[in-house]
């Protein structure tokens, strides 16, 4: 028989993929005919069972104390949505200081009192973004 017939068999016999076969004497192998012999050869030795490989768990446990360390953590290791991914109060203070900047920007074109008023109304969360607050303050007329 040819050695991948004999691997195919003691296989089946040994209930393992043919990689975990290994021939140790390939002259008594090769003289095997029935699935018979080939058990034969398996309680000789002539044929064993290579322990099977498991997936190492080192890489993961070293991963994971990085992790506990405070590694791997940053906004580019992060998945999820944009909401999953930024607390509300992160949210929260994006939109009040780029609304708070663009009011310091205007404050020498704005009207008397308004800065006060607008700066108030920011923190009083009536408007979304940017967009709305400089809309705000042309309808209003509130530039010089």
């Amino acid at each position: 028989m040819t050695v991948q017939t004999i691997k195919r068999l003691a296989a089946k016999v040994l209930k393992c993929g043919e990689n975990r076969v290994r021939i140790v004497d390939l002259a008594k192998a090769r003289d095997s005919l029935t699935t018979d012999d080939v058990r034969g050869l398996i309680k000789e030795g002539a044929i064993q069972l290579k322990p099977s490989v498991g997936q190492s768990r080192a890489k993961a446990r070293f991963k994971a104390e990085r992790r506990n360390a405070g590694r791997r953590r940053g906004e580019g290791s992060r998945k999820g949505t944009y909401y999953a991914k930024h607390t509300l109060k992160q949210r929260w203070m994006k939109k009040v200081r780029s609304q708070r900047g663009l009011l310091h920007q205007l404050k020498p074109r704005l009207v008397e009192g308004a800065y006060a008023k607008l700066y108030k109304m920011v923190k009083g969360n009536n408007f979304k973004a940017k967009r709305q607050l400089v809309l705000y303050v042309e309808e209003n007329k509130l530039l010089k």
